[in-house]
This record gives structure tokens, sequence and C-alpha cells, in this order.
């Protein structure tokens, strides 16, 4: 399954799916499905693990959106290596490691997981050049 880079690049689009999820299952539970269902006119607001999901979905977001480029630069260039491989399993299992620390405010951790899905895709960009 992870076997190549834009397996991993799937995966990493499946996590983020995932967070969306639990993250909307929270709003449904603490803001209730008439709300869910509106036009959110009034502006309510998450609270608790259900906000820290909100955010940690905003910045996965981000992150796929710097995890891509490269790894579809080096798919086109037909560059990758056992080094980008190495790269992108970094990188994703540094977010899988960023989402629950990151939803049970786990600062420490999530801070060092987040610092290494970055350099990972710094790396990867060094790479696709």
């Amino acid at each position: 399954m992870f076997d190549n880079e834009l397996s991993i690049l799937a995966s990493y689009g499946l996590l983020v799916a995932l967070t969306l999820v639990l993250q909307t299952t929270g709003l449904m539970q603490q803001l209730g499905m008439g709300y869910m269902l509106s036009a959110r006119d009034e502006g309510k607001t998450a609270a608790g693990m259900t906000a820290r999901l909100e955010r940690a979905l905003n910045n996965s977001v981000v992150a796929m959106t710097l995890f891509a480029p490269p790894i579809l630069i080096l798919a086109f260039k037909d560059a990758f290596s056992d080094n980008s491989l190495l790269a992108a399993k970094i990188f994703l299992l540094a977010r899988v490691a960023y989402l629950p620390s990151y939803a049970f405010a786990i600062t420490g951790v999530r801070t060092l997981a987040w610092l290494t899905g970055f350099l990972a895709t710094v790396t990867l960009y060094f790479m696709a050049l």
C-alpha cells in the first residue's frame, strides 16, 4: 500500500478526509443537526476537541497543498527514488502522529510531528528540482 509516493499521497488524502469526518461529527454533536443543515448565519463556533480538529483539518489541507506538488513533479519527471519514498513515508507517519496529538492536545508531540512532516516536504522539493 505504501510502496510508492503516489499511494502515500492518496493515503494522506484519505487521512485528511477522515479528519473532516471526525471534525464534522464533533460539530453535529456540539451544534446540532439543525444548525449543520442551516445557512449557519449565526456563526456558532466549536469548542474543545472539535475546535482542535477544525484547526488540525485546516493545517492538514495546507500540508496537502505543500506535499502534493513535489510528489507530482517527481512523478512527472519519473524521478522517484528510495530517498523520495523515505521522505514521503516520513511525511505520512508524521501527519498520522499529528492528528491525534492535536486532537488530544499533546503539544510537544504535535509540534514535533508538524516539524518532521514539514522538513520531509521541504526535502521532497529539493529532490524535485
